[in-house]
């Protein structure tokens, strides 16, 4: 059961390190490029949906493993018109029955302006607290175009590799980062 444990904060230990060097913007903007253009690629609708929103920040690799404890980090850029205007982290933590570690990206898109401007606004916005947000679980082949959406904040979580299955952002806490 200790080495359980040690394995776990050494995970834990690991996300937070990271959360205190970012990565220079130059490969936060070349991940986020790359991700943006597979999201384009792979979700029919993609392109022209986020042609339409207000902005958005994408994360191009989340980690997320754990057991019993779990946590998860991600660093990705929020890009307006096309152009990244600020960085951002995303961190959780966990408690309960989950074991294993998973890859994955997500897209959060701004649907309104309104959204927008309180995420920029907010110092350490927190899902599910500050804001909902819509998490859409689309089929393959399913045009997203099609889909309409009530919520003014709606996030994307795809390419996901490993074998943690939980899909979920609630309570997860996003920060406006310097990278180096």
């Amino acid at each position: 059961m200790f080495n359980k444990l040690l394995g776990v904060f050494i995970i834990i230990s690991v996300f937070l390190v990271q959360g205190l060097w970012a990565k220079p913007a130059s490969t936060i903007n070349a991940d986020t490029e790359a991700t943006i253009a597979k999201f384009k690629r792979e979700v029919p609708g993609g392109a022209s949906f986020l042609s339409k929103v207000k902005g958005y920040i994408v994360f191009p690799s989340v980690i997320k493993g754990g057991f019993i404890l779990g946590a998860e980090y991600g660093e990705g850029a929020m890009r307006i018109n096309g152009k990244t205007k600020y960085f951002y982290s995303m961190t959780s933590g966990s408690l309960g029955w989950q074991i294993g570690g998973q890859v994955y990206s997500v897209v959060i898109a701004f649907v309104s302006q309104n959204a927008l401007d309180n995420f920029i606004r907010s110092n350490g916005w927190e899902a599910g607290v500050d804001g909902s947000i819509a998490v859409v679980d689309w089929g393959k082949g399913k045009d997203l175009t099609s889909i309409s959406y009530e919520k003014p904040i709606v996030a994307f979580i795809f390419d996901q590799k490993g074998l943690m299955l939980s899909a979920s952002i609630k309570g997860t806490k996003f920060q406006k980062i310097i990278p180096n």
